[in-house]
């Protein structure tokens, strides 16, 4: 192979369908900008968290270079990676844990994230009371499990109020709030209706309900936080 059929199959190689596609996926500020005015137009107080899971750190500028301050991630060394830097340079970046929480990694966590949304069983919170002098200012919510599915975690709906108790009485936290994440082929607004149901029983104030697909069943119940990836920041 010559140095020209070197040069033409690089050149392919990076306007290939794929690549080119990778590359112009960006922020969608113009739908975030959209939800933010039904907020507003409809009063809503809810918050939109930014998923940016699995997508690079240009999107995430982009974002913050459009105003955007709420992000969300699932692991805590991809958020290491994309946000430390960045929130030091940012201090009005607020970030939120949005995935699940492995026990070694909690202490790691609570120094990079504002808000966890799944606290989801005894272990995890055994370690978060480890280092309850360093959660003053951040927020927990307890994960529900609202359709007893094997594949998600969370909190069985009649454990949840005995779970709350534990929290605290015995692990001396505060949770602020309750998140679910309804089976892909329910009905989410029987989910969202449970979660708030439990809720308000236990004298619960926050909500953490609606994805991308559901968002706008989810704003029924006001809930704080609104969980958008794929519809600001595409398919990963």
């Amino acid at each position: 192979m010559n140095k020209f059929q070197k040069k033409l199959n690089n050149l392919l190689y990076f306007f290939t369908p794929c690549c080119f596609f990778t590359t112009i996926i960006m922020f969608n500020f113009n739908k975030y900008r959209e939800i933010k005015g039904f907020l507003k137009k409809t009063n809503k107080t809810s918050e939109i968290v930014a998923i940016s899971k699995n997508h690079p750190l240009k999107s995430v500028l982009e974002a913050v270079n459009h105003g955007v301050k709420i992000f969300g991630e699932n692991r805590v060394q991809e958020a290491k990676d994309k946000f430390l830097q960045l929130k030091q340079n940012n201090p009005k970046i607020e970030l939120h844990l949005t995935g699940p929480l492995q026990s070694n990694k909690v202490r790691a966590a609570i120094d990079l994230f504002d808000v966890f949304h799944t606290l989801d069983r005894e272990k995890i919170a055994k370690e978060f009371s480890k280092h309850r002098d360093l959660l003053g200012n951040k927020k927990i919510f307890l994960q529900v499990n609202t359709g007893k599915e094997k594949s998600k975690s969370g909190i069985f709906p009649e454990d949840t109020k005995d779970f709350l108790i534990f929290l605290k009485n015995e692990m001396k936290l505060s949770i602020c709030g309750l998140m679910c994440i309804p089976p892909i082929d329910d009905d989410p607004v029987y989910h969202f209706t449970k979660l708030n149901f439990l809720a308000n029983e236990n004298k619960i104030k926050e909500l953490s309900i609606g994805m991308s697909g559901d968002y706008e069943k989810a704003l029924q119940f006001n809930p704080t936080y609104i969980r958008l990836g794929t519809i600001l920041f595409g398919k990963r």
